[in-house]
Formats: structure tokens, sequence, C-alpha cells
């Protein structure tokens, strides 16, 4: 822990507190503004949607001003998105509201990335641990975004307009603090032409398909659960404040494991780590088959938090093998645009299907991903198996 990881971190918190936000009131504010029911989550998917659109250009805007001048950058666009979501809930404008959260993807596929810029202000033996320590930022966005959205939810006469409001403060925070951070240059600083090699050829490795195959997929299960449960458990008849406690659980869950989720990678390898993570999720939906109360909510969702963190960090951690320092900005633009393309896809399923098949079918369709991922990750075991013993 140094000074510009503690500040990264606390950025990475108030990141998470704008994500959570959305999570917890965009699905509600699309259900009451969309034409439809079953366009409740286009909002979610508008922003995940929006942040693999933007990832391209945020990995051009790096490698030309540098990591710290984008992410001001992207915090400036937060703000302005904000203001604008504000406005399309004030105004009961559906149309407004998924522009606004489109253009807030811009912030998102900057955010995605301070885990990365984590490894570059430590040294390279601790690579495990910055990424856990980052992401264990989130535990203030667990506890400050849910309550932040129902604390601000009735301020202003239209609901939820007072939580964008809100939001602008946070971004206006992280602002802030960003301007303090120290991180070392990129390679060939200035320039926007991509080095190393091409995308392509890095494709050609298992690990890198793998490492973005399982956070993908782990990503897009958690995101098709959690963007589902406000709504969710409103069809169940359980107040917004149930809801609020859900996310809250859930989100504590997915960055509390971030104090020791390094060490468990770097004392029993990152392979079973992310097949632990890959059994919790499945935990997850066997949680919430049992039954439709709170407390099933709870445990549904904190046990899929949990396993969303090891495939995650551990998906991060694996990633890092795959590229050269000069490759680091193509590569990481490929894996979060992977990652947020599925968010999107199943932010979108999350509410078609949660307002037509309901909560159960949507977790029972949750095994496929699950499989698909599982079956990734014992592919790559296999190779390194074989590999070594060679």
């Amino acid at each position: 822990m140094n000074r510009n990881l503690l500040l990264l971190t606390l950025c990475q918190g108030l990141y998470f507190t704008n994500n959570v936000t959305f999570i917890a009131i965009n699905g509600l504010v699309g259900l009451q503004l969309a034409p439809l029911g079953w366009m409740a989550t286009l909002p979610i998917m508008a922003y995940v949607g929006g942040g693999a659109l933007a990832a391209p250009l945020v990995a051009r805007h790096q490698r030309r001003f540098g990591r710290n001048r984008c992410f001001q950058i992207g915090l400036g666009v937060a703000i302005v998105s904000a203001a604008l979501c504000a406005l399309a809930a004030a105004t009961r404008s559906f149309a407004l509201l998924v522009g606004a959260t489109v253009l807030a993807g811009y912030y998102n596929a900057n955010g995605t990335l301070y885990r990365f810029a984590a490894i570059e202000v430590v040294g390279a033996a601790y690579k495990e641990r910055a990424i856990s320590w980052v992401l264990a930022g989130g535990i203030l966005g667990g506890v400050l975004g849910p309550n932040l959205a129902a604390a601000t939810r009735d301020v202003l006469p239209q609901p939820f307009t007072g939580a964008y409001v809100a939001l602008i403060g946070v971004a206006l925070l992280a602002w802030a603090v960003m301007r303090r951070i120290e991180i070392p240059p990129l390679h060939a600083p200035g320039s926007t032409a991509a080095a190393g090699r091409p995308v392509r050829e890095l494709a050609r490795q298992p690990t890198f398909v793998v490492a973005i195959v399982a956070a993908a997929l782990g990503y897009g299960v958690m995101n098709l659960l959690m963007a589902a449960t406000p709504i969710a458990m409103q069809q169940c008849g359980h107040p917004f404040s149930a809801a609020a406690l859900v996310l809250e659980a859930h989100v504590l869950a997915m960055f509390t494991p971030s104090f020791f989720t390094g060490h468990l990678i770097k004392r029993f390898g990152v392979l079973p780590v992310m097949a632990c993570g890959a059994l919790l999720c499945l935990g997850c939906v066997l949680f919430a088959l049992s039954g439709q109360e709170v407390m099933h909510f709870v445990g549904a969702l904190a046990t899929l938090g949990v396993g969303w963190n090891f495939l995650y960090i551990g998906g991060t951690t694996l990633f890092t093998e795959t590229y050269r320092p000069e490759e680091r900005t193509s590569a990481q633009a490929t894996m979060d645009t992977s990652v947020m393309a599925t968010m999107a896809v199943t932010s979108f399923s999350s509410g078609a299907l949660v307002t037509t098949g309901g909560w159960t079918w949507m977790n029972l369709g949750s095994l496929v991903p699950l499989a698909a991922m599982m079956l990734a990750l014992a592919w790559l075991a296999r190779i390194r198996w074989r590999a070594a013993a060679a």
C-alpha cells in the first residue's frame, strides 16, 4: 500500500458508488418510464453497452493523454451524464435517460481500468494484491450506493431525480482525488499508434481466451441477476428499502474478499481460485431457487458477490500474463469491451426475463453460461497440466 494506491482505491470506491446507484435505480426508473415493461433495464444495458463502445476510444485516449488525464476526462463525462439523467427523470423522458446512460459508458470504460493502473503504482511482485486492494474500494460503493439511492429517492418531486443529482457530487469528489494521483506514464506517451503484437495474435493464447471468457461470463451472470433483483423484489411485494439492503449485502460480498483474494491466488494458484468462484456462482442459483423471501435474496446475492470476486480478480490476474507492456492498452481494451458487451446483453436480458419468465426461470437460464465458464477453466487447466508433464 502506498499513497497512489490508496487514492486509487478511493476512486474505485466512488466509481462503484456510481455503478451501484445506477443498478439500484435505473431499472426502477426505466420501469416507470419505458413504454413496455420488458424495456425496463434498457438504461442499465445502455450504461454497460456505452462502456463497451467507448473502451477502444478510451484506449486511444489513454495512449494519447496518459492514464490520469483520461481518467479525469471520464469523471467530467460522469458529471454531465448524471445531470442529464436527473433531467430525464424530472421530465419523464425515457429516450433521454437511455441516451444519458450511453454517454456515461465513457466513464464506465475508464473506471474498469483502475485495476490495471493499480499494477503500475506498485512493484511487479505485488500485482495480485494491488488488483485486490483497488477492487476492495468497492466496499465504499456497497455501503454508500444503496443508502444514497434510498436517502435521495424522494428529496425532489420526481422519484429518484435526487439520486442522480447526488451522483454529480460523487463524481466531483472523485475528480478532486484523481488529480492528486501520480501514475507512471504508459509506453510511448503521446502516441496513438498501437504497438506490439496485434490482438488477433494475442487471442491465439489459450490463457488470453479463458481469462476473458471467465471474466466476461462471471460478470455477465452477476449482472444478469443483480440488475433484475430490484424488479424481482418489487414483484414479490418487498419494499425498495429491502432491495437496497440486498444490494448492499451483495456489493459488500463482491469486494470484502478482495482483502485476501490476492493472497489466495499467490498461495493456491489462479485457476483453483477461479474454479471456486464458478462453484459459488452455482451455489447462488441454488440458493435463489430455494425461496423468494428477503433472506433468500440476501443469501443468493451475497454468494454471487464472492463468486464474482474470485472470478474477476482471478481473470484479471491471469490476463496480465498474456501481453507485453507496449500491448497493454489494446489488450486491456479488448478484455473490457468483451466484459461490457456481455454485461450489455445480460442487462437487457434480465429485464426481459424477469418481467416475462420470472425470477426462477432467469436463474435457471444462468446455468448455461456458468457451465461454459467451467468448461473453459477445465480446458486451460488440462493444457497447463499437459505442458507441465511434458
